[in-house]
């Protein structure tokens, strides 16, 4: 459901300020250096919880409202106007597209295509369904990244804002994307109308 004063926002994958990005980077990379991928399969699975638990507070006549959030650390400006369903559904439509990264990778293959920021923006349509379609998704991903013995692959994909990447460091990319649409979640629940 959108509201009838859409906001005026940056386009869909105009990225993140360049001093964030240079930071992030920076962040992102130590990250890779000293997490393991039991850390980063934790704090995945740490995530959907805390989104869980997120989603037991919201009302679920609220959960397609879109509300305009303060734009936080690794969220585009294009991402500010979402609703709880929204988020899940851009979590669900990320976490499919990583664990294909990852399992091309795995295998030594490169996928075909870029990866785009402004690909993997959600329907602002949605149903009650999306919550079972993310939950299962969630599992599928762990589930299927159990089945990956070596990680550490020798062929890379790019990431637009992070360059080459290993499926190693998208299963990271994957654990602190779902914090940082975690923190959305709670922010746009704050931000509903009693």
């Amino acid at each position: 459901m959108t509201t009838d004063t859409e906001p005026k926002l940056a386009a869909p994958g105009a990225g993140l300020p360049a001093p964030e990005l240079f930071i992030a980077k920076k962040l992102f990379a130590l990250k890779c250096l000293s997490g393991s991928r039991e850390n980063f399969i934790e704090g995945f699975k740490e995530e959907t919880a805390k989104i869980r638990a997120l989603l037991n507070t919201c009302p679920k006549e609220q959960c397609n409202e879109q509300v305009l959030i303060s734009r936080h650390r690794g969220l585009e400006d294009s991402s500010r106007h979402w609703s709880v369903w929204m988020t899940l559904d851009h979590l669900r439509i990320v976490n499919n597209g990583i664990f294909l990264i990852i399992s091309e990778l795995s295998y030594g293959r490169t996928p075909e295509g870029k990866v785009s920021t402004a690909e993997v923006k959600p329907n602002p349509d949605l149903t009650e369904s999306i919550v079972e379609e993310f939950e299962n998704g969630c599992a599928d991903f762990l589930e299927q990244l159990a089945c990956i013995d070596e990680l550490k692959s020798k062929a890379l994909h790019s990431h637009p804002w992070f360059g080459p990447m290993d499926a190693f460091r998208w299963l990271a990319l994957a654990s602190m994307h779902m914090g940082i649409h975690r923190k959305q979640i709670a922010a746009i629940i704050s931000g509903l109308k009693p």
